[in-house]
């Protein structure tokens, strides 16, 4: 059933990683590579079965490729997941084996931080691979990649905006923005500063308060938040939020967020543009990310990130041409540019020797 099942995704290579003494029980998925090794987050959490945690990150894999190949980069679609509690199953050792088998792949996947996953548990995987990014500052790396989503959220939504309204002007429109976690709330903040009034909520009542207190939203209920009279709904925090239940309630023109998955399935994204609502398709959007890692790979540079952030707005406004010269919904048309630049790249027939990527400006000191 597994190859079956790599059949109908396309995955090249699939990797379990058990370390018995570490506690360390492991999927790597390289799904696609192109147009370069394959880079993608990892992603710690206590799935109820191994089939759960092949599902995901097959499908996690699968949406990396996409979402580099949108974004531009010269870097193909990876994930990995570990199965266990963040808050109680951490440890140096666990880490460390999984660096191992990063390792062992020899620069066809490097890694990143995802859920329940921080940059101090990727110093001890950093220890046994460089084929690692998000890593701290002093390695050379570029730390948190949350500011550079918000901001690449930003670029997203001002070319939803021109294409739904006829402008940029962010602070004329509201916003519910579901979410207020790293991301979410750096979101909220580049928001406030353009003037833009915000509906807020989060599981978290203390991050709904800061975003009360130091930028001026209105804090609604979990659920509350379908139904407020919105311009844009940007859900920035779980997926699967777009569904038949919400879609009826949301009186947003515009569908603009920082979250992966947002739609709950296809029929709910050709049900969105029946409506006559703008989906930014989520992995062009939320690219920022990928993004400011991927520039590790020839030596990080924070000014640059900055520029290359604003490319999110002309990907954006590609694939709305793309819906409309082929009249498809926008989540087709972002992975028709996808599927194009892949199969264009793919004719290149680059050699399967290609050499594994060497990080630059990187100190390893102390490891």
């Amino acid at each position: 059933m597994i190859f079956e099942t790599l059949d109908t995704f396309g995955h090249e290579q699939v990797v379990f990683c058990h370390n018995k003494d570490a506690g360390l029980k492991a999927i790597i998925a390289i799904h696609n590579t192109v147009l370069g090794p394959a880079l993608g987050g990892t992603r710690m959490w206590p799935y109820k079965t191994e089939q759960d945690a092949l599902n995901d990150v097959l499908r996690l894999s699968r949406g990396m490729t996409y979402k580099n190949a949108v974004a531009g980069l010269n870097i193909g679609g990876g994930k990995a997941v570990i199965i266990g509690d963040p808050a109680v199953d951490k440890s140096e050792a666990l880490f460390r084996a999984f660096g191992q088998f990063v390792e062992a792949l020899g620069g066809r996947y490097i890694t990143a931080e995802d859920v329940g996953i921080d940059v101090n548990d990727m110093e001890y995987v950093y220890r046994e691979t460089e084929y690692v990014t998000g890593v701290h500052q002093v390695h050379g790396g570029s730390g948190d990649p949350s500011p550079f989503t918000a901001y690449g959220t930003l670029q997203g939504l001002m070319a939803t905006l021109n294409k739904r309204f006829g402008d940029e002007e962010v602070g004329k429109y509201s916003y519910a923005v579901q979410g207020l976690g790293h991301v979410g709330m750096e979101f909220v903040k580049l928001l406030k500063e353009r003037g833009a009034k915000m509906f807020v909520t989060d599981i978290n009542k203390s991050l709904v308060d800061k975003a009360v207190s130091e930028y001026g939203a209105e804090a609604v209920g979990l659920d509350e938040i379908y139904d407020v009279p919105a311009d844009v709904y940007s859900p920035c925090a779980l997926g699967g939020t777009v569904n038949e239940n919400t879609l009826p309630r949301l009186k947003a023109k515009v569908i603009c967020g920082a979250a992966n998955n947002q739609l709950a399935n296809n029929a709910i994204g050709d049900e969105v543009a029946k409506r006559g609502i703008l989906y930014a398709p989520d992995y062009a959007v939320n690219a920022g990310g990928v993004m400011n890692v991927a520039l590790e790979l020839d030596g990080y540079n924070r000014e640059r990130a900055m520029r290359m952030m604003r490319t999110i707005y002309h990907n954006l406004a590609r694939i709305f041409e793309i819906a409309e010269r082929d009249a498809i919904p926008t989540y087709r048309a972002a992975d028709r540019l996808a599927e194009e630049r892949i199969n264009a790249i793919g004719k290149l027939k680059l050699p399967l020797g290609r050499s594994a990527p060497r990080f630059q400006g990187r100190i390893r000191g102390g490891h």
